[in-house]
């Protein structure tokens, strides 16, 4: 009997494990939940519904009052919504406060000046965000990219008899992410009660593309005007194709461009570098005369000065 009853101990634990990570951890709850949270993004009107959640800056509430006296706080947390991360504004801090405080302690081990630890240690504090804009111009341009088969799948789906936020509903469920996930948010808050014209202003608020906002300021014209709303939004995608095509072609005619602006700013460093390993006492003369450190300063102003210049050249918008 002491067998068995600790065989169905144990098989009654592994269940209950088993339903508490089903219940808190499994990717459908965390699905839901990043639905929930992020929700609440943009501006509602006057819409006040107990299922459009405050998005949280932290679990925590004192904490969360702490973060909301901060100044552009908000903007931080925008900045992770739009980059797809699902991290809270807490969160990020304390992992910049880890990496700032690995550094400085990486730093001390190595007996390093201490100028030079709390400069790692800033530079390793500040990494996590400074990657959230690239990862969010990184996903604004798949969702881009991935704009004109959903419009042409709300356009099938109209032609087919479905009304508008039902066809905003089969893009979050049949387009691919990250804009499936978009699209599944605006369908859930005109579902919650909130207007169209709110919910897809919400929608070009997560994601700001110009392509995006044709597409919300086409769908609100036709809503106060009338008119054939799938074709107008096919007429869209094959805008929005060729607008494609265009800057693929433009692209292509300014990578030299690119590329001599890459190897115009790394030249002189690279010159530099092989002068001082070949010969290490020649460039002397331009850390210790004062006249050969203006005129570094100088030359590393004009190339600035340059690489701006050459960037605005070839930054050509479609």
């Amino acid at each position: 009997m002491f067998v068995v009853f600790g065989f169905l101990a144990v098989v009654l634990l592994l269940e209950g494990l088993f339903m508490l990570w089903t219940d808190t951890r499994s990717l459908e709850v965390k699905r839901i939940q990043r639905r929930l949270r992020v929700m609440a993004i943009g501006d509602h009107g006057e819409v006040d519904i107990s299922l459009l959640k405050q998005r949280m800056l932290s679990t925590t509430p004192t904490i969360q009052r702490l973060l909301l006296q901060l100044p552009k706080v908000q903007h931080l947390d925008r900045l992770l919504l739009q980059s797809g991360s699902s991290n809270t504004v807490a969160h990020l801090l304390t992992v910049c406060l880890l990496a700032g405080f690995g550094g400085i302690l990486f730093g001390v081990v190595l007996l390093w000046p201490w100028q030079w630890d709390v400069l790692m240690g800033f530079a390793l504090a500040v990494l996590p965000i400074v990657r959230l804009p690239w990862k969010r111009a990184r996903r604004l341009r798949l969702i881009g990219s991935q704009l004109p088969d959903a419009l042409d799948l709300i356009s099938r789906s109209m032609r087919a008899g479905h009304g508008f936020s039902a066809a905003l509903g089969m893009v979050g469920n049949e387009a691919p992410e990250p804009i499936a996930s978009e699209f599944k948010t605006t369908f859930d808050e005109i579902n919650f009660g909130i207007s169209t014209k709110n919910a897809l202003s919400n929608l070009a608020t997560r994601v700001p593309i110009t392509d995006l906002r044709y597409f919300v300021v086409a769908v609100l014209i036709q809503l106060e005007t009338g008119g054939n709303l799938a074709e107008l939004l096919s007429m869209l995608a094959n805008l929005i194709r060729e607008r494609f095509k265009l800057f693929g072609k433009i692209r292509v005619l300014a990578a030299e461009g690119k590329l001599s602006a890459y190897i115009l700013t790394a030249l002189p460093f690279c010159v530099a570098g092989a002068i001082q390993i070949v010969n290490p006492g020649y460039l002397n003369v331009l850390w210790t005369d004062p006249l050969g450190i203006r005129l570094v300063m100088a030359a590393l102003g004009m190339m600035v000065l340059g690489g701006i210049l050459m960037w605005r050249i070839i930054d050509i918008r479609v």
